[in-house]
């Protein structure tokens, strides 16, 4: 009989540290995961990185970027030529603390313009769209042998990145109340001769249950004020959420976030605009998920944030930016050994770019995702070139991203 529990109990439990265990009789997260924490970002739409993190030393970035060329007196000087855009204005206290690092023309092996063919090579790991159909997380999840416990997707549904065998759960705020246990039980009821149904709606009672245990124990730290919202949709109530239920002492240790907005055609704006909006809730975000977590979970956590490929240097006649190659992802968190940014800068230079429109890839972005996985959750070269990114022998993981 699947157990549904109140809020106020959820506290309790969570805080008592049985929470996982009471949930669900034979269904639930790893009894002992580990105290190491990873969170994945999707930025859906192609963030412009160029706008995100300007290159304002380089002699060609005002010229290439036209109208949409940030004054370097307005960004936060990140050192080294490289600045963020004001609207990430918040993430300057990480990289002061040394947990932020940004990578900077990166890309993952796909090199043509399409949203949904760029975010299956994102999910999947593969070298080409639909190559298959199991995300890389999950198979890395699979790798681990259940030693990080279950994943969690703050998702409406699962996304590509986290689908597979492995032991992942999501879920999302709904505006509704929740359901009665009564009528919950009766539903159960009706599943108890198909395991398989079975198993997927005690997964999804049990997500939602940590869930709203995260929502009540931050109304009882933050107060009603600062606490996510149940049935609130902005990014930082998700991602304060995210980080309550990874610092539950028997809660998942890897999760996944989605923010739109960035497919910025038209209108992208400098300081302000469709562009900067995004930035900011990012950088909202970001501080509420730390802020979630908590500071000793956040110690042991590793954030990256990352979009299926950057955008064209050059303006469109719509004041924006169009589909493009090289981009920015970010690292940050109490692990990552920050204050830098990573680069192999190519230049912008027309004869520079890629098809001599876009940022010119320098940096795969699987060999960042290898070096993030192997030194924070140690997963086997073996497994990394052959489950988590098939074929991909030749790209090697980058080494001392995060802290000795």
């Amino acid at each position: 009989m699947v157990q549904v529990i109140s809020r106020r109990r959820a506290l309790a439990l969570l805080g008592s540290g049985t929470l996982a265990a009471s949930l669900l009789p034979g269904v639930g997260f790893a009894s002992a995961p580990g105290s190491k924490r990873f969170v994945v970002i999707v930025l859906r739409g192609g963030m412009d990185g160029l706008h995100a993190v300007p290159p304002v030393a380089d002699p060609g970035y005002a010229l290439a970027r036209g109208s949409l060329a940030l004054d370097p007196k307005i960004c936060v000087e990140l050192g080294n030529g490289f600045a963020l855009h004001p609207a990430l204005q918040p993430l300057h206290a990480f990289w002061e603390r040394e947990e932020l690092t940004v990578v900077h023309a990166v890309a993952s092996p796909y090199r043509e313009r399409s949203h949904f063919d760029a975010q299956d090579v994102l999910e999947t790991g593969a070298s080409r769209p639909h190559e298959r159909k199991d995300g890389w997380l999950n198979q890395m999840i699979l790798s681990l042998d259940g030693k990080t416990g279950d994943a969690i997707a703050i998702s409406k549904g699962m996304p590509q990145i986290l689908r597979g065998e492995g032991p992942a759960s999501s879920w999302a705020p709904s505006p509704l109340p929740g359901l009665p246990p009564e009528l919950v039980e009766k539903m159960a009821a009706l599943y108890v001769l198909d395991p398989t149904l079975a198993y997927a709606f005690e997964e999804g009672v049990q997500a939602d249950a940590m869930a709203e245990a995260a929502i009540a124990r931050a109304m009882e730290i933050d107060g009603p004020a600062q606490a996510p919202k149940k049935g609130g949709s902005d990014f930082a109530s998700l991602a304060r959420a995210a980080g309550q239920v990874l610092a539950a002492p028997d809660g998942p240790r890897i999760a996944t976030l989605d923010l739109s907005g960035w497919d910025t055609h038209q209108g992208q704006g400098l300081g302000k605009g469709r562009m900067s909006d995004a930035l900011g809730r990012l950088g909202a975000g970001l501080v509420a998920l730390e802020q979630g977590l908590g500071a000793e979970a956040w110690a042991q956590t590793v954030v990256v944030a990352m979009s299926e490929f950057g955008r064209t240097v050059e303006v469109n006649g719509t004041g924006g930016t169009d589909h493009g190659t090289g981009g920015a992802m970010f690292l940050l968190g109490g692990a990552v050994a920050g204050g830098r940014v990573i680069v192999d800068w190519p230049g912008l230079a027309l004869a520079q770019r890629h098809e001599s429109r876009d940022l010119m890839p320098t940096v795969d972005l699987r060999s960042i995702l290898k070096g993030v996985l192997s030194d924070h959750l140690a997963v086997s070269k073996a497994a990394l070139d052959g489950a988590v990114f098939p074929g991909s022998d030749a790209v090697l993981p980058m080494k001392d991203l995060l802290k000795a």
